[in-house]
């Protein structure tokens, strides 16, 4: 597992933001692109090679890694469902829309759907607390979720997956 030319290329860019001898502080966006470049997820192999790559211990790649929900550290659907639960979204209804996900789709949180296009995920503030219940999917929000909606959603996501496989 290595990045290709151009990978490495944004890798480069990437670190070069930062000071001579603090190319640890290019992790988080190393991440991004690592996680991007392969697949999605964030293997154990992954995260070594970010390491070696930055010259960092493992253990300081792992930390981050696991700290941060927009990192996946298992295989995930092709499309993933972060679904806030915090305070704002959960007075909104968010757990019933978490479950009515899950049990639309044959899934608990954590869980991807058998025929790999769904993953389910909760997670913290989003920063989104006027359009709860909300979630994220990819670099994009769905607001003001209710159960027509998320039908919605599923159906383009199912429509879209269809056209381009």
């Amino acid at each position: 597992m290595k990045f290709n030319e151009e990978q490495l290329t944004e890798f480069k860019r990437l670190v070069a933001r930062y000071p001579e001898g603090k190319q640890k502080s290019a992790l988080l966006p190393v991440l991004h692109l690592a996680q991007e470049s392969f697949g999605n997820w964030l293997s154990e192999e992954t995260l070594d090679y970010v390491a070696e790559l930055l010259q960092l211990k493992p253990i300081e790649v792992y930390e981050v890694a696991t700290f941060y929900s927009m990192y996946n550290l298992k295989p995930v659907g092709r499309y993933l469902f972060e679904v806030c639960q915090t305070g704002p979204c959960m007075l909104r209804g968010s757990e019933d829309i978490i479950k009515y996900i899950g049990d639309t789709l044959g899934i608990k949180p954590g869980e991807t759907s058998a025929d790999g296009l769904f993953t389910l995920k909760t997670t913290e503030c989003l920063g989104a607390c006027g359009y709860a219940p909300m979630m994220q999917m990819g670099k994009h929000y769905r607001e003001h979720l209710t159960k027509e909606k998320v039908d919605t959603i599923i159906n383009e996501c199912r429509k879209n997956a269809a056209v381009n496989n």
